[in-house]
């Protein structure tokens, strides 16, 4: 149970809360930059028309082929294809599960430099936590530019097309800019969702909140009081980013009725 005497003992500990809440940001901002670039190449390739077996669909005096393998491999995209199979297979599986192949498989061998940031964070369990989170939320973020991308009145493209513009510039000048302003609500959400869980690095000693409530409880033989400190500054960072985020959405679909 809960007693005075327990807060106050884990009270004790706050600077290890400290260096968590700094980890926990760090962690939550970093993975948003590197996913959000992951989920823009992501939807991008999903978008993409390269259809390098393109001729194989016709015959040849030069007619559509209407059905048969020539014509499934004509319309074969492969960048499209292993994007979806990125995206699918992380949204498929838990995160505890990728961030273990992550740490123990793919980096395990990696040689990384020990140095600590902030004085505090250890690097070689840091950047693999990074690495984990960014593969993960680039799946879902994927999803949500492409939904924003595909969001724009296909007239734009054909608009842009007649004024010389490359697909390039199409979707550099004009796609992009407006599915970016239609996407920034759920990106922003997504950041809040990221807070949360990059409380599963704790599992590979990557110092975030959750890492200072498992100290605490080896140090004191207490749970109770460090979880619910836990919980206390997990609110305070999640509650107000996502008032702040319904205030600049309804700022940005009030501008949109006018």
């Amino acid at each position: 149970m809960f007693t005075a005497a327990g807060f106050a003992t884990a009270w004790e500990y706050i600077s290890l809360f400290q260096q968590g809440l700094v980890c926990t940001i760090s962690l939550s901002l970093l993975t948003v930059v590197f996913g959000f670039i992951l989920a823009l190449i992501l939807a991008i390739a999903r978008l993409s028309d390269i259809r390098p077996f393109r001729s194989l669909g016709l015959t040849a005096d030069g007619h559509l082929r209407e059905q048969g393998f020539l014509t499934l491999l004509s319309r074969f995209n492969p960048l499209s294809f292993l994007a979806t199979v990125y995206v699918e297979v992380f949204r498929a599986t838990p995160m505890l599960v990728q961030l273990f192949i992550v740490y123990y498989v793919l980096l395990a061998d990696v040689p990384m430099p020990s140095f600590k940031l902030f004085g505090f964070i250890r690097f070689e369990r840091f950047f693999p936590g990074v690495v984990a989170l960014s593969l993960n939320s680039g799946a879902y973020l994927s999803e949500i530019i492409r939904a924003g991308i595909q969001s724009i009145d296909g007239g734009q493209t054909e608009a842009a097309r007649s004024l010389g513009l490359s697909q390039v510039q199409n979707m550099r000048f004009i796609i992009l800019p407006q599915a970016i302003k239609n996407i920034l609500p759920p990106i922003a959400n997504e950041f809040v969702t990221i807070i949360k869980e990059s409380s599963i690095c704790y599992t590979i000693g990557v110092q975030e909140i959750m890492y200072a409530v498992s100290s605490i409880k080896g140090a004191t033989y207490r749970i109770a009081e460090p979880l619910i400190i836990a919980t206390v500054i997990y609110f305070c960072l999640t509650f107000p980013t996502s008032k702040i985020i319904a205030y600049f959405e309804r700022r940005m679909s009030r501008g949109d009725k006018r």
